[in-house]
């Protein structure tokens, strides 16, 4: 098996790392981000690999510059959210388990841009890393696709896909590694999802509210207070009861769109729990024609 050095951050960065220590690969260093203050007081808390690297008995540090020195062949990289420097990447060989179809949805936000441009597939690419943004060579590729599945539940199948792509490809140690194929296409770039990007734009159409709702994260406004949209349909057509009215009218559950109409799943009102979308509108005694956002 492989001496491995891990490179990574958050949740979705924890299952390869069990996955690759299952198959019985020796992660000799973890490099994760340096811990985080938590609250107002003085206490720090670990980054989700940190947690589970030490978890498993793995030494962990937050120092590129420990890389070098570990003795490994090979490092992983997922998720990490730094720049590796060339000097590093000199020393020792990377590859990366990214979360798209390279060259599309190179960058910071793979899955959310996928989903928000409509793409019907996505998938898990493991390239080798290099200085530039995405433009390694890749080891190996496997499609998913995408369907109606929120972020979350995509990202966890993505994941799951990218875990076990890692532990096939490094079956046979690190020797064994197949000849990388150049990216072929016309690169397309992931930038990170903005704030302002999660407010419903009750002028677009309902399919492209309906893939901002899957994000987990969309809002509007109504009686000048925020409402968090967590689930939602888009209809092709405006119910008869709301026929021409204008976008962002709302009808019972349905909020008239620039074209068809968003049915409301669950919502969460400003400073209350999520509820049923029905149970907020008898809740707040709306009145059918009053305007979101």
């Amino acid at each position: 098996m492989s001496r491995l050095v891990y490179l990574g951050t958050p949740e979705l960065a924890v299952p390869p790392l069990h996955a690759l220590v299952n198959a019985r690969h020796e992660v000799v260093l973890v490099v994760t981000r340096p811990d985080r203050r938590r609250g107002r007081g003085k206490a720090t808390s670990p980054s989700p690999v940190k947690a589970a690297a030490l978890a498993l008995g793995l030494t962990v540090t937050d120092r590129l510059a420990d890389v070098p020195g570990a003795g490994a062949e090979l490092g992983v990289v997922v998720a990490f959210g730094r720049i590796i420097p060339p000097d590093i990447l000199a020393a020792v060989p990377m590859i990366n388990v990214h979360f798209s179809l390279l060259p599309r949805w190179r960058g910071a936000a793979p899955v959310e841009r996928a989903i928000l441009a409509g793409d019907e597939v996505t998938g898990v690419c493991v390239m080798a890393v290099e200085e530039g943004l995405d433009t390694g060579a890749v080891y190996a590729q496997q499609v998913v696709a995408i369907g109606e599945e929120s972020l979350s539940v995509l990202r966890d199948r993505l994941v799951a896909v990218g875990s076990d792509l890692v532990v096939r490809l490094l079956a046979n140690g690190v020797g064994a590694l197949p000849e990388p194929r150049p990216q072929e296409g016309e690169p397309v770039y992931a930038e990170k999802i903005r704030p302002d990007e999660y407010e419903l734009d009750w002028s677009q159409p309902a399919d492209d509210l309906a893939r901002v709702v899957r994000l987990g994260r969309a809002f509007t406004t109504f009686r000048n207070r925020r409402l968090a949209v967590l689930e939602a349909r888009p209809l092709a057509e405006v119910p008869e009861v709301a026929s021409g009215a204008s976008p962002g009218t709302v009808v019972e559950e349905v909020v008239v769109a620039g074209a068809g109409a968003l049915e409301l799943g669950i919502v969460q009102p400003e400073g209350s729990r999520s509820m049923a979308a029905a149970d907020w509108r008898r809740g707040a005694h709306l009145v059918s024609g009053e305007q979101m956002g």
